[in-house]
């Protein structure tokens, strides 16, 4: 009579435990679905060993109770995973200079571990953006500001302005969108010198449809920024299988709560992309 025993994933080659600095699957929360305290502790407690941060996503955390997201926090942190606000600061810049700084103390009382600045929806200058970064750590969070592949052209500097820390005059702004790697790369450079612990990377630009992929792209951010510094959006499951398939286990990925199993086979020992293939023999020992 065979035996057999589910295999584990400490048996991955160079992946750390808990908390990871790299490796890290990030959980999309409540937005594009409303997910209940029971759903999420499900999702924690068999899950959770495969969790490594929860993000609330769209400014999601801004239209629940503050009551329900701290309850939220405190059961990810009791599994040893982070939480992080999604694009929501950018809503704060119209109030003027002391809303960010009181937002950052709002969302340290709530418990955040991170806070996400939408570079693309903040429409401020490099400079701004670096203090924010700094604020942040200050006050005690991680700061993951969130790139684009595509910039609003006015926002593109001109010939000898490109240099490093160069003032760049105010323009018109425009309707057209410009892909520049060359400068998403500069401005993240700078702020990881400023402190970011990461840097998220809106690919859905390079990766929304996995036939098509922007390797070129994805290999030059990766090659200057390091695999433990930057985070892609997989958009979908095929997305998540090409990224772990070119960069192995030890990328980070940001993904939908219902991708996590999937996300996990994969970083285990490349089993598939469906849950159909963690039930073949290759993932039993006998």
């Amino acid at each position: 009579m065979s035996a057999y025993r589910w295999k584990s994933f400490d048996e991955n080659e160079d992946r750390p435990e808990k908390p990871r600095r790299y490796g890290v699957t990030e959980m999309r929360g409540p937005h594009y679905t409303l997910l209940n305290q029971n759903i999420l502790q499900d999702i924690f407690e068999s899950m959770g060993e495969f969790v490594d941060g929860l993000k609330f996503s769209g400014g999601s955390h801004s239209l629940i109770p503050k009551s329900f997201v701290k309850e939220v926090i405190d059961m990810a942190h009791q599994h040893d995973v982070y939480v992080s606000t999604g694009d929501w600061a950018e809503h704060l810049t119209r109030k003027g200079p002391s809303a960010f700084k009181e937002y950052i103390e709002e969302c340290k009382q709530l418990g955040f571990d991170t806070i996400e600045l939408n570079v693309g929806s903040l429409g401020i200058p490099e400079e701004t953006l670096l203090r924010f970064v700094r604020m942040v750590k200050s006050g005690g969070l991680k700061a993951k500001p969130h790139f684009e592949v595509k910039f609003n052209k006015s926002d593109i500097p001109k010939g000898g302005d490109r240099a490093y820390g160069a003032y760049i005059p105010p323009a018109p702004r425009s309707f057209e969108f410009v892909e520049d790697v060359d400068l998403l790369i500069r401005r993240a450079e700078r702020c990881l010198e400023a402190g970011a612990d990461m840097i998220m990377i809106d690919a859905d630009d390079v990766c929304k449809n996995a036939d098509d992929m922007r390797a070129d792209i994805i290999a030059k951010v990766i090659g200057r920024l390091g695999i433990e510094k930057t985070m892609f959006e997989a958009s979908n499951q095929r997305a998540s299988e090409w990224f772990i398939k070119q960069y192995g286990p030890n990328v980070n990925l940001f993904v939908d709560h219902s991708h996590v199993v999937d996300v996990e086979c994969l970083r285990g020992r490349n089993l598939g992309r469906n849950h159909s293939s963690v039930l073949g023999s290759s993932y039993f020992l006998f």
